[in-house]
């Protein structure tokens, strides 16, 4: 059934305001249209889900039109789950437009981004370049529950990547295991089974892809365009998912981040920031240096590295650290280490820390060090102690590399 084109915006406020009291609309947490890539030898499986518009918890207006138009092409919407995810028609298209009718002109520009997507998918379906049945799909998430679908879970990453969504705060318990492994050559997910199955002739052919990567996760560049100062010198040293604010540079070698960790301001990276970790506004993560993720060493809790804090090359850090801290080349400083701190550094470091409390005295774990801040850990190269300093010197980034 064709939905009537609506003429002015007025009309389309009150549609909107009326689809909404109805049974059909519930308020989804995020939602969006993906072209996806299905397996080469099972057609069902999805490898990949790429949006060229994501809606977090905002554009309600569209998010009514798709199921208006989703209702009137014949697919009944199920709200009564986490999310609800199928294929568009151009029936589906079709309708859209009738809805959007008023903000065509507007589109055409650089205006209604939901709509741009709508009138670029119909040129597709026009033309006849895609199969309007397999190529793309419209989700909907309308509470943030552990993700049923490979669309929900790139849904996701996306959120996160495009800094809609706040690091750690989404639920992707299973990701893993909805996820498919595979193949990446440039932007294109592979079946490993498919590449077993016609290695011969490919090779023969000399058409065998370069395969970058064999992974679960795309890298974050194949997705995402970054900030006009962010640098990133090896695309596969982020991962889709993580989130990098603007002025952060991500340098090749030994740095890496994972996904649902990041930066939250210009940082410089050239160790590893590992899944749940974030870094502070003008920190520097040195060469080799390791921040703990969830799953190692850190007992499940993330780790937040603030403000101006320098680690050191080849040191790892296991606890929380404040602003202003710095972590020697080499020292390891995990939740159980022993720290030497004398009472006069004790008084200096309680000077910036006001609120800090703890029993103990000369010797304290690093446990109880965590979320401090101007605390520089060093290691004494004799005895081989860690020891803790109030720290003297101020990090600051080169202004021109960020």
């Amino acid at each position: 059934m064709a939905i009537k084109a609506l003429e002015t915006t007025e009309e389309f406020g009150k549609f909107v305001e009326d689809f909404k009291a109805g049974k059909t609309y519930k308020e989804p947490v995020g939602f969006g249209i993906a072209r996806v890539d299905r397996g080469q030898l099972n057609s069902d499986k999805i490898l990949q889900a790429t949006y060229p518009v994501i809606n977090w918890k905002e554009n309600y207006g569209s998010a009514a039109v798709f199921m208006a138009a989703l209702q009137e092409s014949g697919v009944e919407i199920d709200t009564s789950e986490s999310e609800f995810v199928t294929n568009i028609s151009k029936e589906f298209i079709d309708n859209a437009l009738a809805l959007f009718s008023p903000y065509i002109e507007e589109a055409k520009g650089d205006a209604h981004k939901n709509v741009q997507l709508i009138m670029a998918i119909n040129e597709l379906f026009s033309s006849s370049v895609v199969d309007d049945a397999q190529a793309f799909k419209v989700v909907f998430l309308f509470e943030d529950a552990a993700p049923k679908s490979v669309e929900s879970v790139y849904l996701k990453l996306y959120a996160l990547s495009t800094q809609k969504a706040k690091l750690r705060s989404l639920n992707l318990n299973g990701a893993f295991g909805v996820l498919e492994n595979v193949a990446w050559s440039g932007n294109m997910p592979i079946e490993l089974a498919w590449l077993r199955e016609n290695e011969i002739s490919l090779k023969v052919d000399g058409m065998y892809p370069q395969i970058d990567s064999v992974d679960k996760f795309p890298r974050f560049l194949q997705h995402i365009i970054p900030a006009d100062n962010t640098r990133i010198l090896d695309s596969s040293k982020v991962r889709m998912g993580a989130q990098l604010a603007a002025g952060t540079t991500v340098m090749p070698g030994a740095s890496y981040i994972n996904f649902n960790a990041g930066t939250t301001g210009p940082v410089m990276v050239e160790g590893r920031i590992s899944s749940s970790a974030i870094v502070g506004s003008g920190s520097d993560v040195g060469g080799g240096a390791s921040i703990l993720g969830v799953l190692s060493g850190t007992d499940g809790n993330p780790i937040s590295i603030g403000q101006n804090t320098l680690l050191g090359a080849n040191s790892v850090t296991g606890i929380p650290l404040g602003d202003g801290c710095i972590v020697d080349a080499g020292v390891t400083i995990l939740a159980g280490t022993k720290v030497l701190i004398d009472t006069d550094q004790y008084n200096k470091i309680k000077e910036a820390n006001p609120t800090w409390e703890s029993a103990d005295t000369d010797v304290f774990k690093g446990a109880t060090l965590a979320g401090l801040n101007g605390i520089h850990f060093r290691q004494d190269s004799i005895t081989g102690e860690i020891k803790g300093f109030r720290s003297t010197r101020e990090v600051k980034l080169n202004e021109e590399l960020h």
